[in-house]
Formats: structure tokens, sequence, C-alpha cells
């Protein structure tokens, strides 16, 4: 592609020779001859420093901030926006080619997404997916490594959906991608916002910058489906009443949207979707307060899309599980439930939901990060200790930080409150141990990892899926009764 087409919307300073390239990276491992290098300043490592070895290894033109002192160089006021806006073109700009929906928040974002694939399929459509589990071009599963990839991988995704005849696109949108302009330029048909709990602020250092993060969404997006429930939610309502926006809630009357006559069960929650001039009835095969926010979320995106309500709010009673969320292992004799929860929050709500329901004992296996918000892991052990008849305490991500001291620091919450509790480092070793203390009509419930099959330790990713280890305790346990 000529390089005047991949500049295109891309306000710079300087000359450009007339050339043609295939290639755009703000990588510098991954700079080959004859492409561009966007220089941009990141946590660990200022791309600047690297654009002359760019050129010398035959790198075409280098963005940059400042002046470098090269002759193939462009000054741009924001290398993150500019590089987003050259994947874009270099790929012919494919988001524009397809209805975009794109979800944020800081849980519900996988299980929404997952939903309004499926419900959109139900209406025919072929849809592609961007998200944490996984990438997917209608049933073509492509593993993902991030939850929003970074804009050249991103934009040569969309381009293979397109060509694959996708017509809507449906994202998790994280707030370090959005932080980062790795979208900046697309445009979303829809945005739906599911809440904001404490989270990432690691990397944000505050809520403030956390929200202020998510709202970037909603500055590109069409129409924007809120949760009202939700604090910010309720705050990006009143920020963004001059735009088109749907509320919803499960509580509040004043919302677009209300769930009347709310049925919780043990594996589903029925209810009344009662809204601008209609009234449907819901009954979603997935349990919890929550559920119905992500219900209604998804449902609502699908309107915004031009679908029949009464049609969608059927379709929810026919949609799939998620992998990882809420994920029944095992039903007899005893439950093994698998879930990603991995915020305060995210255990407050599945814990609440499940607590009612439970005829045995309740244990919990979980663990907090290494190496991320350290502040989070008081409000996850008081939403654990608060549900459990038993803890057990173990290892998620501990990265390079001790996985010893990290439970260390939780378990004194548990001791304080005279919760019954076992420590185990190592979580294939704990999830055994909890599995062999279980008897009948008891539940337990791993938290954390979810669809996850891997751990980082020390830095090192190693291979761990707790599926297939409740699998052979179960193979083991089947055979021995």
């Amino acid at each position: 592609m000529n390089i005047q087409s991949i500049l295109k919307d891309v306000k710079y300073q300087g000359n450009v020779k007339d050339f043609d390239t295939d290639f755009v990276t703000d990588d510098s491992r991954k700079v080959r001859a004859g492409c561009v290098f966007v220089a941009g300043k990141g946590n660990s490592f200022d791309g600047h420093t690297f654009a002359a070895k760019a050129i010398e290894l035959g790198a075409k033109l280098v963005v940059c901030e400042r002046d470098m002192g090269l002759e193939d160089r462009i000054i741009v006021e924001n290398s993150r926006q500019a590089y987003s806006l050259m994947c874009a073109n270099l790929f012919d700009n494919p988001s524009r080619k397809m209805k975009m929906i794109g979800i944020t928040g800081t849980n519900g974002k996988t299980t929404s997404a997952f939903l309004i694939k499926d419900l959109l399929e139900q209406q025919g459509k072929k849809v592609g997916l961007m998200g944490t589990v996984q990438n997917m071009i209608a049933d073509q599963v492509i593993p993902a490594k991030f939850t929003t990839p970074p804009a050249y991988e991103l934009n040569a995704l969309l381009n293979q959906m397109w060509r694959a005849g996708c017509q809507y696109v449906v994202m998790e949108v994280s707030s370090q991608a959005l932080a980062q302009n790795r979208l900046y330029g697309i445009k979303y048909d829809v945005a739906v916002f599911t809440n904001l709990t404490q989270d990432h602020l690691d990397y944000h250092k505050t809520m403030e910058n956390y929200f202020a993060a998510k709202c970037l969404l909603f500055e590109n997006s069409e129409n924007i489906i809120l949760n009202t429930d939700d604090e910010y939610g309720a705050k990006a309502a009143d920020m963004y009443s001059h735009k088109n926006i749907t509320t919803f809630s499960a509580k509040n009357d004043t919302a677009d949207y209300t769930a009347k006559n709310i049925d919780y069960t043990r594996n589903s929650v029925k209810f009344l979707m009662v809204g601008k001039g209609s009234i449907s009835r819901v009954n979603f095969p997935m349990p919890g307060e929550y559920s119905v926010h992500n219900a209604m979320g998804a449902a609502l995106a699908c309107i915004a899309c031009g679908f029949d309500p009464e049609q969608v709010c059927r379709s929810l009673s026919q949609v799939k599980g998620v992998r990882g969320r809420c994920e029944i292992l095992v039903k007899e004799p005893f439950t093994v439930i698998c879930d990603y929860a991995h915020t305060g929050d995210g255990l407050e709500n599945v814990l609440s939901s499940l607590r009612p329901f439970i005829k045995g004992r309740f244990f919990v296996l979980f663990g907090c990060a290494g190496e991320r918000d350290k502040a989070k892991r008081v409000f996850m052990a008081q939403a654990v200790a608060k549900y459990a008849d038993w803890v057990i305490l173990t290892s998620d991500n501990p990265r390079k930080e001790d996985p010893q001291s990290i439970i260390d620091s939780v378990k004194v919450y548990f001791e304080q409150g005279n919760i019954p509790y076992t420590a185990e480092v190592d979580r294939r070793k704990a999830i055994n141990m909890a599995l062999n203390m279980l008897q009948y009509n008891d539940t337990l419930i791993m938290c954390g990892k979810g669809h996850e099959d891997y751990q980082v330790l020390n830095g090192i990713t190693v291979y761990l899926d707790e599926h297939e280890i409740v699998e052979k305790f179960m193979n083991k346990y089947n055979r021995g009764n």
C-alpha cells in the first residue's frame, strides 16, 4: 500500500518520500526492511531511542513525537493514536464495514460478549468475537493473548472477520486498550457498560482514571447501554445524556428498562424486562443478580441494532454457558464449579448468588494475583469470608511475587474472623485437597482462573487446567465407588 494511503487522517509535520509498504509496527523487535516504525513511549521502553537503529535496519520511515535528527521521519502529536489510524488504513479500515459492538466494565465483559454473539447468531447473523477467553470468526476459534489486541493485530483480525463474511463484531474492550489508544479511530454502533469496581489500579492508579479510560469508549459510540445500578453507570448516564443512551436496572423504575418479578433459582433467573412500551419475559439459564444485568445488557445491545425485543428476550433462554463463568464441572454426588471471579465485587456476585442454594458445606478455593493491585486483596478476602464454610487459600498468578507472602497477607482476614481455612501454595495440590474434602451435597467453587489453562510462576508460564484436574480426580473417584 502507498504510504500516503496509510497516513490518511494522520496529522503530521515533515516530508514523506513516496513508497509502498505492507507493514507498520511499533515493536522494535519486528522492524524489517521496507516497513514503517512508529516510535512510542511505553512504561519501560521509549521507542524513540530505537529510531536511528530502525532506519539502519531498513525502515523506510520513522513516525515519532519529537525530532530525532533523522531524514526519513515525520512528527506527530500522539504516536499511539497515529499508529492505530495507520494500522486501520493498512487493512482498509475493516471496522467500518461491519457493525461494531463494544463491551466494557470490570466484571461481566466476557459473559456479555458471548451472550451478544449467541443472540445475534440466533437472529441469523455471522459474528466475530474478540475477548479474554478467545477470539472467534463465527465458529472458528483463534487463541487470544490479550482481552483487546494491539492495533496491528486487532485490525488484521477485523480484516479476517470481514473477509469471512462477518456482519457484526462483538469486542471486550479493556481499560488499558482504551488508555493506550489501541482502538483510536474505531467507531462503535453500540457500547455496553457492565459495572466498575476496584481493579487494575496498579495501572490506572485511581478509580477516577480507571473510569475516565472506560469513558473513552462512549466518546466514539452511537448507542450507549448503561447499567445504572452501578454508581459509575449512573454517573455515565448523566455525563452522556446528550448522546443516545439506554439505561437498565434490576432495582430502579427510572431506568429505561427495568427487571420486574425477578425469580432466582440455583441454575437460572427469570424476570420481566419492562421498558419503552414493551414487556418481555426472560428465562435466563445462569443464576444471580449479576446475570440479570448481563442478560439485560446483551439483549439491549441487540435491540439497539434493530432486532425485535420480544424475539431477543425469547432467544436468551437458548443461550449457551460460557467456559469458566459459573461453569458446573460436577453435579453429583457433590457440586464443583469453575469461575473467573478475581475481584472483591466479582466474588461477592458469584458467591452470593450460589449461597442460598447450597445444601451441604460451601468450599471456596481462591488466590490473589501477584504484582497487581494489592489493595483489592482485602475485598476479595472479605467476600469469601462472608459466604464460605471453608476456604482453600492458594495461588492465582503470583508472577514474580513470592506466592507464600501473598497467602500470608490474606490469611490474616480468615484468622481474625475465625473462618476455617486451609492454605496450600501449589494450586494443583490445593484443588485435589479440596476435592478430597467434599462429601455428599457439598459444593466447591474454584475462583480466579476460569477459562485459563496456565499459571504464571516466577515469570514463567506453566500449564494448569482446572477442568482437566477435576476430570482426572472424578475418573479416579468414580472407579473407586
